[in-house]
């Protein structure tokens, strides 16, 4: 499959993550204020394992620049850029010890735990404030959380995936 293609399928299917994201009612169960799943990370994951860097790099810039276009503005878009580039970072250096010393779990649990650390020091930058660094202890446990939860379904994912035949998982293989 085209790469290009490829790529604008992953996006839409992040896309359509968020966007169903916003429907789930979090904020009845856990009523703190920027607190999501994280299930676009999925996606994200998904192209890092299976399609490159590159690849997870521009799903991850368009998707946010999308995603704020659609669903939020300039500082929504500095968010979700930070925190995205950030976690992406962190996965691309950890996925080197995947199945060796770091599991897919734990890849995905620091990659939430960097998107919300990413997103409060530009929360930092753009109110000029530290106080929001009070907030990233309940952030970093709400992490945990979540990134055990899209880390699950990233995981089952890829296996069944690898189960049809559609790609080769325990050997880190790509599309």
């Amino acid at each position: 499959m085209n790469n290009i293609v490829r790529n604008g399928i992953l996006i839409a299917m992040a896309l359509v993550l968020s966007l169903a994201e916003r429907w789930i009612p979090l904020g009845l169960v856990v009523p703190l204020p920027g607190i999501k799943l994280g299930l676009a990370n999925v996606v994200t994951m998904f192209a890092l394992f299976f399609c490159g860097w590159q690849s997870a790099v521009a799903i991850t810039v368009l998707r946010s620049l999308l995603a704020s276009m659609f669903f939020g503005g300039v500082i929504s878009l500095a968010l979700s850029l930070s925190g995205g580039l950030l976690a992406l970072l962190v996965m691309a250096v950890l996925k080197l010890g995947n199945g060796k010393w770091i599991t897919l779990i734990g890849i995905s649990v620091a990659g939430a735990a960097a998107h919300n650390l990413g997103q409060v020091i530009m929360a930092a930058i753009l109110l000029k404030s530290q106080a929001v660094f009070y907030y990233l202890a309940i952030l970093l446990l709400a992490a945990v959380v979540t990134g055990l939860l899209t880390g699950t379904v990233a995981e089952y994912l890829f296996k069944r995936l690898e189960r049809i035949g559609f790609l080769k998982f325990s050997s880190g293989g790509r599309l």
